[in-house]
C-alpha cells in the first residue's frame, strides 16, 4: 500500500507538471503541435497528450480539431485576466522604488496618466538635508518635463494632443512647438527608453525618467529621479539610468509585460 507523504509528493509533483505545460502553451501561443510542445518542456510525447488530456476536461487547455494543435483554453483565460486586474502598478512599483532611492539616495516617484495629465502618486524623497521637495498629487507638464516627455512618447496622440495645444498656446514660441521636432524627440525617448532633462521645469534641478508597462504593452506609469543638478546629473548613459531602467523593467516584468507584446 502507497504511503499517504509519498502520494502526496507525486499530486505536487503531477501539479508541478501540468503547470509547466500550461507556461509552454502560453510561450508557444496562440497553438503549437504535441511534438513541439513535448520539445518545448522536454518530456515524452505520450506523457504530455496525457496531461493534455486533463487540462482541456478542465478547460485550461483546447485542441483545435481541423489542425490538431494545442492552444490555451477559456478557464486558463479567466485565470489570466483576473491575475490581470489584480495588478496595481503603485503596489508593484512601491518596493522597487524605495530600493532605487535607497541605492541613489534621490528623490524618486512613480507617475501615472490622469485626467489632466501626468500625476505624480507615490513619492519616496531623498534622505539628506539637501532634497527636492515634489508634490504628490502634483500635475506635471506635458512638454517641459521628462515625466510628461515620456508619457507624451508612450501614449495615443488621441491622448496628449489637446494638453499639447493647451501648454503651447501659454508660451510664444516652444523648440517643440513644431511637430516633426516634437515626433522626432518622441522618437528618440522611444528609441533609448528614457529621457532626461536638465532644469527645464525647475532651474538648478536634473529629472531622469523611464516608463513602466503593463501585461498589453500600454504605458502604466513612468519612474523618475530628480535631484538638484550640484548632487544629481541625469546623464541618460550613466549608472543612475542604468538603475532605474533595471527597475523599471522589472515592475513591468511583474506587470506581465514581455519585450515582445506589441504596443498599441
Amino acid at each position: 500500500m502507497e504511503k499517504p507523504e509519498s502520494n502526496g509528493k507525486q499530486k505536487v509533483r503531477s501539479a508541478e507538471v501540468g503547470t509547466d505545460i500550461l507556461k509552454a502553451l502560453a510561450e508557444l501561443s496562440p497553438s503549437t503541435s504535441l511534438s513541439r510542445l513535448a520539445e518545448h518542456v522536454q518530456m515524452p510525447a505520450s506523457k504530455v497528450h496525457r496531461y493534455l488530456q486533463a487540462l482541456i476536461a478542465s478547460g485550461f487547455a483546447e485542441q483545435n480539431a481541423a489542425t490538431n494543435h494545442y492552444g490555451l483554453g477559456r478557464e486558463a483565460l479567466r485565470v489570466g485576466l483576473a491575475a490581470l486586474n489584480s495588478m496595481d502598478v503603485l503596489k508593484v512599483a512601491a518596493l522597487p522604488l524605495a530600493e532605487l532611492r535607497d541605492d541613489l539616495n534621490e528623490t524618486c516617484f512613480v507617475a501615472v496618466w490622469g485626467n489632466q495629465g501626468a500625476t505624480v502618486v507615490h513619492i519616496e524623497p531623498a534622505v539628506r538635508a539637501v532634497t527636492v521637495v515634489t508634490q504628490l498629487g502634483s500635475v506635471l507638464p506635458l512638454l517641459s518635463s521628462s515625466t510628461g516627455l515620456v508619457f507624451g512618447a508612450y501614449l495615443p496622440k488621441r491622448e496628449t494632443v489637446e494638453l499639447r495645444e493647451q501648454e503651447l498656446q501659454s508660451v510664444s514660441a516652444h523648440p517643440l512647438g513644431d511637430d516633426q521636432a516634437y515626433e522626432t524627440l518622441c522618437g528618440q525617448i522611444r528609441d533609448r527608453g528614457l529621457h532626461h532633462v536638465h532644469g527645464l521645469l525647475m532651474p538648478g534641478v536634473d529629472a531622469l525618467s523611464a516608463p513602466v508597462f503593463n501585461a498589453v504593452g500600454q504605458v502604466a506609469a513612468v519612474m523618475t529621479i530628480v535631484g538638484p543638478a550640484s548632487l544629481f546629473h541625469a546623464d541618460e548613459n550613466g549608472p543612475a539610468a542604468q538603475r532605474l531602467l533595471a527597475a523599471t523593467r522589472a515592475v513591468s516584468w511583474r506587470m506581465g509585460y514581455e519585450p515582445s507584446t506589441v504596443i498599441g
